[in-house]
């Protein structure tokens, strides 16, 4: 079997003990790590990193390159003062760059089956996006509820596992998958959270994301000898499940490069697809589509700094496990990200943090681990800081919290009580 995700990352990372540096002066540098290429002092001085980082002499160059100033559209710069403007062209720029597929109009939504189960009306969905199969989706809510609830997209994680999708964070009738019920266990404390904020009062959408589950690159349509002798037709076991996941991880390369090349993202097909689940929710009608929110862990906390950043209809988002900088990436952490979390060009002009800072003034939450091994903890904390300072310009420093848990990557029972506390403050 495959190992798992957080396992992959432990082992790769071993020695690596990864400090950001970035020098104030490229052409400066005093000590003996500043290395002149020939004895003539004349010459350019070769800049050499204080501490081991993932693309070694390269990465103080890079950081410098990023950080040497503030972006030119964050809201931190003494450059822009007025909010709405800020962010009108903040946001244009932020969709220029993420080539976001045009999905038409809202498809038709099928209702495949009806389920009643610990007090909640459950249905499982489906519609079919202008290409792919259909996405399959649960909806969730309190039996017998009456008229509008607020809704929320609940958004499952990455985990290193393609194969399932909806499933990570639901629970429905019948036997659950042994997989699902180690992978609950692992990162929600054995916990459906999507079920439990549903019985909270609210409406509750998960759909499957863009190579996930229902979503997912099947065998029969890549050549061949791109298989690896997999096939579509192998029972749920999960010695077959392990292998595809294998499979999936290694092919996302391939799907970032082709994406490029078709002039998109796939953080902006991302956005597309989940824009078209915030559509399905906000146009039903016991949803209130002006208390919607959004959120979820590690994959489902990317998709919620660009959903919640970029859509003004999230009127409350809560990011876990997902939030920190470019410079964490450039020098430290992207080896333990996928190509799903990269948009060419954007660091110079928005930092990773201000994505999810352009919804300022509307409540935001982000939950963070302070031993996750996606990220250096000093760079989460610098991400909290920039998003600290845009809310509190913006005069809404009390619509900003981040909440700093011990342990590893998850979303843990406190952290959801803490999450769903968040969303009753602002959508009850």
């Amino acid at each position: 079997m495959a190992p798992k995700r957080r396992e992959f990352i432990q082992l790769s990372s071993k020695g690596l003990l990864l400090a950001p540096f970035i020098p104030p002066l490229m052409h400066q540098m005093s000590g003996p790590t500043a290395k002149s290429s020939t004895s003539n002092a004349s010459q350019p001085v070769t800049i050499m990193a204080d501490e081991p980082n993932l693309i070694g002499p390269y990465g103080p160059w890079a950081a410098a390159h990023q950080d040497q100033a503030l972006p030119s559209f964050s809201f931190r710069s003494n450059t822009w003062n007025d909010l709405a403007d800020w962010k009108k062209k903040a946001h244009a720029q932020l969709v220029s760059r993420l080539g976001i597929p045009a999905l038409g109009e809202i498809p038709a939504v099928n209702v495949d089956q009806i389920y009643d189960y610990d007090g909640l009306h459950i249905e499982a969905l489906s519609w079919q996006l202008p290409y792919g199969r259909p996405t399959k989706a649960l909806l969730l809510k309190p039996a017998n509820a009456q008229g509008r609830l607020p809704g929320i997209l609940a958004f499952h994680d990455h985990g290193g596992n393609k194969y399932f999708g909806v499933r990570k964070i639901t629970r429905i009738p019948g036997r659950r998958h042994p997989d699902m019920g180690a992978h609950q266990q692992e990162y929600y404390e054995g916990r459906a959270w999507a079920n439990e904020l549903a019985k909270r009062g609210y409406v509750v959408l998960v759909s499957d994301a863009f190579t996930f589950a229902s979503r997912r690159v099947w065998m029969q349509d890549v050549p061949e000898h791109l298989r690896n002798g997999l096939t579509d037709d192998e029972p749920e076991n999960s010695i077959d499940i392990a292998a595809y996941n294998q499979w999936a991880g290694e092919h996302e390369h391939i799907m970032a490069k082709s994406l490029f090349s078709a002039g998109m993202t796939w953080p902006g097909v991302f956005f597309a697809e989940d824009r078209v689940a915030l559509d399905i929710l906000a146009a039903r009608p016991d949803v209130d589509p002006d208390r919607l929110g959004c959120g979820g862990l590690s994959g489902g906390g990317l998709r919620t700094d660009f959903m919640a950043g970029l859509d003004d209809r999230i009127k409350c988002s809560v990011t876990v496990g997902f939030m920190s900088t470019w410079r964490d990436f450039i020098l430290n952490k992207s080896y333990t990200h996928t190509w799903m979390t990269y948009v060419p060009l954007l660091p110079t002009e928005l930092d990773f943090p201000e994505i999810l800072g352009l919804r300022v003034p509307q409540p935001t939450l982000v939950q963070s681990c302070e031993k996750d091994p996606l990220y250096t903890l000093p760079e989460m904390k610098r991400a909290d800081e920039q998003l600290k300072a845009i809310f509190t310009k913006a005069g809404v420093a009390d619509h900003y919290r981040t909440s700093f848990y011990p342990g590893g990557h998850q979303f843990g029972a406190a952290m959801q009580d803490e999450a769903f506390d968040w969303w009753d403050q602002w959508l009850k």
